[in-house]
């Protein structure tokens, strides 16, 4: 055996190798963000107090790592890392913004051998932006491991980009279902040796919406391979649709949704009539503290309607649906998450897997007809155990929706008080005691 092998190794040998190599400063050399310094909670503090290095991981994949900013694992990468390292199936289910994509990339990551020049890994994705984050994230993450090709592949792009591409080297393919279903149909995208598939946001991709695609895929691969699931919603009927054809081999299970939603967010509801809605927006947008927003709406005439009003009102605002051509899409994505304007209007096509740190508001400006897309909405503020605001606007129509809900997420939305405040979702004032910033009057239908 090579004893500098971590297989092999445990933890404290390990980074006594590295120590022995690299030096005892090889950290102090690494370009970290600033510290955050925001409050977090137990979603992703509540931890077995596991150090990356103990999961003996290379020292150029903990460089990028630390690089992220990421100090120590998360609860749900705690609990994932290891398995998944080992080689072993696995069923995730964790809250929304807790690490999940750290939980499948850094493994997957690990396992990647550059020396030889094919895929070895695929994660499928429901949407094309959750597939450009994604593969910006495993860029960041392997810059120093010294060649892991990364590569993303979605949905409304020029396909001869992507045959060019794979006719060089490529070790990580980042996919929406159809496109590479596509390029696997057409024989460029050869996927015969990948040893691990990810499906991320899996409820989604089980729906009917792919599962059909999803199973076409599935066939491609070898028999021996490694599939790990991961969502935040996990209905059991996914679980054994998956064990009934016999695609997971005795998968290990991780569940750490005792409750459904995140302890950093704080749930209001505005009862208003329809024609009362944009006021009720202005009002909150003249008095909350927002670093950034997203607004839903439940169609994307509503969400361009909106979006024209907003910016009436004098409040810079992009917007962005399903409809719209890509590069469009793309370029909205990017200058959001970039801070170029500070509220985004958008159907639930940015309900999947976006994070956007500097979120800390989010207004249902229509309620959503389901739990699980509200639970997917407001999750997309609180992100990585930090506080948000999610305030929901509430006509007559709405009220039964709002207590289905509530009972299914066994969760509280309490209506929007007179005052809120800022310690709830401002990260600076959480330690601080501060007077009610602020006191709103909604109009009821009386």
């Amino acid at each position: 055996k090579n004893i500098t092998d971590p297989k092999h190794l445990n933890s404290s040998i390990y980074i006594n190798i590295l120590t022995h190599r690299f030096g005892d400063d090889w950290k102090n050399s690494l370009q970290l963000p600033a510290k955050d310094t925001r409050v977090k909670t137990s979603d992703v503090t509540a931890t077995k107090g596991n150090e990356f290095e103990d999961y003996c991981l290379k020292r150029e994949l903990l460089m990028g790592i630390f690089e992220m900013g990421w100090e120590k694992p998360s609860p749900i990468q705690e609990e994932s890392i290891p398995i998944a390292l080992s080689g072993r199936d696995i069923l995730a289910r964790a809250k929304n913004g807790t690490g999940k994509s750290g939980a499948y990339l850094i493994p997957l990551l690990e396992r990647i051998d550059i020396k030889k020049d094919h895929i070895q890994a695929i994660v499928i994705v429901p949407t094309r932006e959750l597939a450009l984050q994604v593969s910006q994230i495993s860029i960041q993450i392997s810059k120093h491991l010294g060649g892991v090709k990364v590569m993303a592949t979605t949905g409304g792009t020029n396909l001869r980009d992507d045959i060019m591409r794979l006719d060089e080297e490529v070790h990580v393919v980042i996919a929406t279902p159809g496109r590479i279903l596509d390029l696997l149909k057409k024989g460029i995208a050869k996927v015969d040796k990948v040893q691990m598939m990810v499906m991320d946001e899996a409820d989604k991709l089980l729906s009917q919406d792919f599962v059909v695609i999803i199973e076409d895929i599935i066939g491609f691969l070898s028999k021996n391979r490694q599939i790990l699931l991961y969502s935040a919603t996990f209905p059991i009927s996914v679980q054994k649709h998956l064990c009934f054809h016999c695609h997971l081999q005795k998968p290990y299970e991780i569940n750490l949704m005792e409750e459904l939603t995140l302890k950093g967010i704080t749930q209001y509801y505005a009862y208003v009539t329809e024609r009362q809605k944009v006021h009720c927006l202005n009002t909150l947008f003249s008095r909350l503290q927002i670093n950034q927003s997203i607004i839903f709406c439940n169609s994307t005439q509503r969400v361009e309607l909106l979006a024209k009003k907003i910016t009436q009102l004098g409040y810079s605002c992009f917007y962005i649906h399903a409809k719209m051509m890509q590069e469009y899409r793309n370029r909205v994505f990017h200058d959001f998450r970039n801070g170029l304007c500070r509220n985004l209007v958008c159907t639930d096509l940015f309900t999947r897997g976006i994070d956007i740190q500097a979120v800390n508001v989010v207004i249902n400006f229509d309620f959503p007809k389901n739990a699980e897309t509200y639970l997917h909405r407001i999750g997309r503020s609180g992100r990585f155990g930090h506080l948000g605001l999610a305030i929901n606007l509430i006509t007559a129509e709405d009220r039964f929706n709002l207590k289905t809900v509530e009972d299914q997420l066994m969760t509280d939305i309490k209506p929007i008080p007179g005052s809120i405040d800022k310690s709830l979702y401002v990260a600076e004032f959480h330690s601080v005691k501060t007077e009610p910033d602020f006191c709103i009057c909604f109009c009821t239908n009386q």
